[in-house]
């Protein structure tokens, strides 16, 4: 009897990035099996920081106000050097992409968010206590074998076979060791031992980073009034002595007047981390989060890179499973991620280095430089703003270039000789980078955000103007076959006449807040193809827009027969 279960993905590993990812392709009506090695999620705290992008991934899941209360928005750090003395401020009071640019959370309440949201979808299962240790495939198929063992300690081998298998395992992945990818970077001897308490007895809402020469150290105030410390550790120090209630006591005593009167949750020794894989995919198998990258704590991005990497992908496999582009789609996963991902880690590396000098003589010089440089209005709102954390610009991928309307690839600049480019304020191409998410009035919803008005799927957004009015019907007919939203953006003193004279298949969105107009205003690129992970496609001219169609459709392995049909994704939520 074939005891071989079927569906479309298989992700191994139920941490953040598997939840995520099995909740985006869940959305979209995919067929998902999640296997889990442990009996259970991870129930202590992990990560402590959430930042506006994954957050925007969150809201187009629909979670947004269940993992709402697990978060503090907001969160403010602050780098201090020994003498407490605040070198830099951390505090960026931008919201373009909808949310606060950075919330502290609780890990383990958040995942559990993520895992109880799967239950709206028929279409995936997850499995606890399955360790999956050989993995078959083929052309068309992959098929891994899990060992489950049951109450009377009697183990078994389970099958499950589908198109494709994401490994979410963390940094230890088996699925990225036995592909042969390579996991290149380093990973500094340095170790930290990290301290949560329930209760908190600072209460203290933000970030302190403590760059003390004679013991750095991090202190965190979290949701649910959960403390977090984490001291760096001598070469010297064992791993039992420094897990010694009476060692963490007198590590404590600089902070708290009684140690020894905390609820602790854990005590735990870590080693920071810095590697990327050579690649996301080989073949029918892909991997994402920790498995395909590992990066030091220090700015909060391992969990949010895993989202990333969710965000990516789900809307790819969604679109190969439905025949709507060819497997070709899913090599672009790795030529958008990778590079992020280094810069991630090489960012976080240097930001460690800085807070983690033990020479008095070099902290001195540090605490010197950061001293002058304050001095200076744009340097101290380059690092209050968080403008040094680099953003992701795909230039390789689901991309048509601005200017030339190469499929592909993307420059970071438009080049275009035509007068409004030239007048434009801006000729930094918005190709290759996450849209905005200002709010808007509908004629159903007063001040909505973006993405809840225009829907999970692709988008084109045209300002001023009905798409129907300035697309050719060739170009109409390929963005109905991609299932893709038509929106005229206009000042909301124009939304009712839009409203009344437009196509109703055209969505009018009323600018009551300016901020979208201030966006095409600066750019010479009135119309915007907007991918479902929110990253803009192609932006151009209305009459470059054929072209540019054309390019994209190209880049993501668009399929003709499926154009020819007309039937998009249909989503499940």
């Amino acid at each position: 009897m074939n005891t071989t279960r079927d569906s479309e993905v298989l992700i191994v590993g139920a941490g953040p990035t598997g939840l995520m990812l099995a909740n985006i392709l869940g959305m979209y009506g995919r067929t998902v099996t999640v296997l889990e090695a442990r009996d259970k999620l991870i129930d202590y705290p992990r990560g402590v920081g959430l930042d506006d992008e994954s957050f925007r991934t969150i809201q187009t899941v629909g979670l947004a106000d269940t993992v709402r209360p697990h978060t503090t928005p907001q969160h403010i750090m602050r780098l201090v050097n020994g003498a407490g003395t605040a070198l830099v401020v951390n505090n960026p009071q931008t919201d373009e992409f909808g949310w606060e640019r950075k919330h502290g959370f609780i890990q383990p309440e958040v995942d559990r968010a993520l895992f109880d949201g799967l239950d709206r979808f028929r279409t995936v299962e997850v499995h606890f206590g399955h360790l999956v240790e050989k993995v078959e495939e083929d052309g068309e198929s992959v098929t891994a074998i899990a060992t489950v063992t049951g109450s009377e300690g009697k183990s078994e081998e389970r099958r499950f076979r589908a198109r494709y298998l994401v490994g979410c395992e963390g940094g230890k992945s088996p699925t990225r060791k036995r592909l042969g990818l390579s996991f290149e970077g380093e990973s500094p001897s340095t170790r930290w031992l990290v301290v949560d308490v329930n209760n908190d007895p600072l209460g203290t809402p933000n970030v302190f980073l403590g760059a003390d020469p004679k013991r750095p150290y991090v202190s965190i105030g979290l949701p649910h009034a959960v403390r977090r410390w984490e001291f760096m550790l001598h070469d010297d120090e064992t791993e039992e002595q420094v897990t010694d209630p009476a060692f963490v006591n007198e590590l404590l005593a600089g902070h708290v007047p009684n140690p020894a009167a905390l609820d602790f949750i854990r005590r735990r020794v870590f080693t920071h981390h810095a590697r990327v894989a050579s690649s996301f995919r080989k073949g029918r198998q892909l991997i994402a989060g920790d498995a395909a990258h590992l990066m030091p704590v220090w700015l909060g991005q391992g969990w949010n890179s895993g989202m990333r990497d969710a965000t990516n992908l789900g809307w790819k496999m969604s679109a190969v499973l439905s025949g709507q582009a060819g497997d070709a789609l899913l090599d672009t996963y790795t030529s958008e991620r990778k590079d992020h991902s280094q810069a991630m880690v090489d960012l976080s590396l240097t930001f460690g280095k800085a807070i983690a000098i033990t020479n008095p003589l070099m902290a001195t010089a540090r605490d010197a430089a950061s001293a002058v440089l304050n001095l200076f209005p744009q340097v101290k709102s380059y690092f209050a703003d968080m403008r040094f954390k680099p953003m992701p610009r795909y230039t390789r991928g689901v991309l048509a270039d601005p200017s030339t309307q190469e499929a592909g690839r993307a420059r970071a600049r438009i080049t275009s000789k035509l007068i409004p480019v030239r007048i434009a304020n801006t000729t930094i191409s918005p190709v290759g980078v996450q849209f905005p998410q200002p709010r808007f009035n509908t004629r159903s919803s007063p001040n909505v955000l973006l993405d809840d008005a225009i829907g999970s799927w692709w988008a084109v957004i045209v300002w001023g103007n009905s798409p129907k009015d300035v697309l050719p019907q060739h170009s109409l007919d390929s963005l109905a076959a991609l299932g893709a939203r038509l929106v005229a953006v206009v000042p909301e003193t124009q939304r009712q006449w839009a409203e009344q004279y437009m196509d109703p298949e055209v969505l009018v969105l009323g600018d009551h807040t300016g901020r979208m107009k201030k966006w095409f205003d600066d750019r010479p690129t009135p119309l915007v193809f907007l991918r479902p992970d929110r990253f803009v496609a192609g932006a151009c001219l209305t009459q470059q827009a054929p072209a540019t169609l054309g390019a994209i459709l190209t880049a993501m392995s668009f399929t003709e027969h499926v154009a020819a049909a007309g039937e998009p994704v249909q989503l499940a939520i």
